[in-house]
């Protein structure tokens, strides 16, 4: 079954690879989307795919990669779209 997150991830999540890890690991689980930093220190992604897939990807997310502390995470649901070729990283 097909499934959409949009996911918001506060703490100390900038400078500690979480957008090349998060498009690594949603590349090796054959999601879409992309992921990008916020002006407000927050990491903001969205992943589309099977939705056990998206939610390793919101596990992944709720510890980051080593050095990242995740103090915060929202998971808004949305409805799957399939407007995405790959994932991406956005600067």
């Amino acid at each position: 079954m097909k499934s959409r997150a949009h996911v918001y991830i506060g703490g100390n999540v900038q400078g500690v690879f979480f957008r090349a890890r998060t498009r690594a690991l949603a590349e090796s689980l054959a999601l879409s989307g992309w992921v990008r930093n916020l002006y407000d220190g927050r990491v903001e992604a969205v992943f589309e795919g099977e939705r056990e897939s998206v939610e390793k990807a919101i596990e992944f997310c709720k510890r980051g990669p080593p050095g990242a502390y995740v103090d915060e995470l929202v998971v808004r649901r949305e409805d799957w779209r399939g407007e995405f070729e790959d994932f991406r990283i956005i600067y």
